[in-house]
């Protein structure tokens, strides 16, 4: 039997975008928005660049510009470098110049910087490593119509060719740190050579370039207690050419203690919904005024959206675009019309600057947008890049810790029915694993399905929790009224009870069955609802009883907040670990405190990871739902 309608159906996006159309509309049930973005058309252009400049004496690599798409005002580029020596490049820094009036807008597979009209790709940490003869590409966006020129690749001419008597630095020692505190440390390295001499280095941290120093030591300061940090130093000469990047030095501030740096501390992971800064009128400052902020460790913010077997936004105003007032901002500060990102994402900067221990992933799918995963699910490499593409896009990569797929379901059916087969999940785990390193955290949303022949036996879920840093099992909705006369049941229970509607619809059975898949339960985390499912036209006081239809609620029939049913509808009883209450001929069941206080004991018993709740804004003004999750478990 298939589960019936899951909570992510209060999922309110709405028709997705196009990926060159003009300004579209956003579907809630609530209201409709025309929110204008830009896209481009991608034209394909011919021809291939090879660019010549001032030279290292080594001949190891070489570098290829070509253009990859143009529209007239901006266009697609794309590097692919190349190692042509005969040992292993263990780094590439390519720079090249663009006449003024062309500039890279947004940059991925590589960190792209300028100053004035010279740009700069560098490595990321996972494709820094060429061996002999192989290559790798980074590419970009620009707007303007000039072409590059000067390009180096590590120092030398990116064509391979060099120029006698002007060499470029070589490698600096690699950092060692002193002085080490919870907030900062001073560097220092051996100083590289050159046959013109040194004029500086560039001090690198995490692969962002943090400072350009005279001497060989540099003091950093506003760093965080408890995290790990890797630093490593590119000297430039007095021709301002570059050299190799030294070793990378990896040290982690003491203290610590917050959010969840060890990987054996507790999860407790909060949906946040871009739709809620609507009618629900709930931002990211709620989490910090409700006294939430400081009680959670992870963040999803739902929903990105799955289209064209690619990740794309999913409510553009929301995500990005918003302007926020001061007293609505998080740091009190209001956006202004011209700064670079606004709206939620800004917010969730502003909220980490505050909680820096705080991990938030960018959530994709949900229960409206899972029909694209099918299709992904027949590329699974080009799904992970594009999704790399937009949660590492430039403007808001240091928002995001990793990404979210929440994909109801593969290989079965929810809103819509999928057929790409019991090993799409793990392959689609597997790609985007890949793509995103380790260094990223990847997590999925999973059914509950705990029956026989259900769910959970549709999809390779053991397989593919190898690629996971965790699960979140979606243990509600069990029971509702979409099954409009009954018969009425929690829609959470932890487990069986007498008369329960169907076999395997529990959290005990759907933690059982994963682990039986081989899934540790240090990989499972619990969920927990903050809403109530109601029914109508009830007469019986205890679950099992027979209704007329869904009960009123404020958004949507048969669903409520917990804010308004702890007020509106006090529980009277509970049935296998979840409340209920009848109020006239109303019957619900929801969490409470309580409730929430006796699952998270329960999760601990079972060596769970933690705990997770869909989402914040059906919680009360000062989170006790959250604080429950939290004080649980301790």
């Amino acid at each position: 039997m298939s589960m019936p309608a899951p909570r992510h159906r209060r999922t309110y996006g709405g028709t997705p975008l196009s990926t060159a159309s003009p300004p579209r509309t956003r579907r809630t049930r609530f209201f409709t928005r025309v929110a204008a973005i830009v896209a481009a058309l991608a034209v394909p252009v011919t021809g291939l660049v090879v660019l010549a400049g001032p030279a290292q004496a080594a001949t190891s690599a070489t570098a290829t510009f070509t253009k990859a798409s143009d529209w007239g005002s901006g266009f697609e580029g794309k590097w692919t470098v190349k190692n042509t020596g005969t040992t292993t490049l263990t780094s590439w820094t390519v720079e090249w110049d663009y006449p003024a009036g062309t500039s890279v807008t947004s940059a991925w597979d590589a960190t792209v910087t300028g100053s004035g009209t010279h740009w700069t790709g560098k490595n990321l940490g996972w494709n820094g490593t060429l061996s002999p003869g192989a290559s790798i590409s980074f590419g970009f966006n620009g707007a303007g119509t000039g072409a590059p020129s000067g390009c180096k690749i590590n120092g030398a001419a990116c064509d391979g060719t060099t120029q006698p008597g002007d060499n470029a630095p070589s490698a600096p020692g690699t950092p060692t740190a002193s002085n080490v505190t919870e907030t900062s440390l001073t560097l220092a390295w051996s100083a590289a050579t050159d046959d013109k001499g040194i004029k500086n280095y560039d001090v690198y941290r995490g692969g962002t370039k943090i400072a350009t120093v005279t001497g060989t030591t540099y003091a950093d300061t506003g760093l965080t207690k408890g995290t790990a940090y890797g630093y490593s130093v590119i000297a430039r000469d007095t021709a301002d050419q570059t050299g190799p990047t030294s070793g990378t030095l990896s040290v982690t501030t003491p203290g610590g203690g917050g959010g969840n740096p060890d990987p054996g501390a507790k999860v407790k992971l909060g949906y946040f919904t871009n739709w809620g800064v609507y009618q629900r009128n709930y931002h990211v400052k709620n989490l910090v005024t409700s006294g939430t902020a400081a009680k959670i460790t992870h963040i999803n913010y739902a929903f990105g959206n799955v289209q064209g077997g690619k990740c794309t936004i999913g409510d553009s105003y929301a995500d990005y675009d918003k302007a926020y007032t001061a007293d609505q901002s998080v740091d009190g500060k209001a956006d202004t019309w011209d700064q670079p990102l606004r709206g939620n994402f800004n917010q969730l900067r502003k909220l980490k600057a505050q909680y820096p221990n705080i991990k938030i992933l960018w959530s994709f799918g949900g229960w409206t947008w899972s029909g694209g995963f099918g299709q992904a699910a027949a590329n699974p490499a080009a799904f992970a890049q594009s999704c790399y593409d937009l949660v590492e896009d430039p403007r808001w990569a240091d928002v995001f810790d990793g990404i979210d797929l929440d994909w109801e379901y593969p290989n079965a059916c929810g809103l819509t029915c999928d057929t790409s087969g019991a090993a799409s999940l793990k392959n689609l785990m597997q790609a985007v694993r890949g793509k995103f390193g380790s260094n990223n955290l990847v997590t999925a949303a999973i059914s509950a399905d705990g029956a026989n022949g259900g769910k959970l036996d549709a999809a390779d879920y053991g397989g593919a929790a190898q690629y996971v840093d965790f699960y979140n099992v979606m243990t509600y909705d069990f029971f509702g009224a979409w099954a409009a006369q009954g018969p009425t049941a929690p829609h959470s229970p932890l487990t069986a009870y007498p008369g329960i509607p169907q076999d395997g619809f529990n959290s005990e059975a759907a933690i059982t069955k994963l682990k039986g898949k081989g899934i540790p339960g240090s990989k499972l985390n619990l969920g927990i609802g903050f809403y109530g499912r109601g029914w109508t036209g009830v007469t019986q006081a205890t679950p099992g009883g027979t209704a007329t239809g869904p009960a009123p609620g404020t958004y949507e029939p048969g669903i409520e907040d917990y804010k308004v049913l702890k007020a509106s509808c006090p529980s009277t009883g509970t049935i296998a670990g979840t409340a209920y209450a009848k109020c006239g001929s109303n019957w619900w069941s929801y969490d409470t405190p309580a409730t929430v206080v006796s699952k998270m004991a329960w999760a601990k018993s079972q060596g769970l990871k933690g705990a997770f709740f869909w989402e914040f804004s059906g919680d009360t003004t000062n989170g006790e739902l959250a604080n429950a999750i939290h004080t649980g478990l301790q």
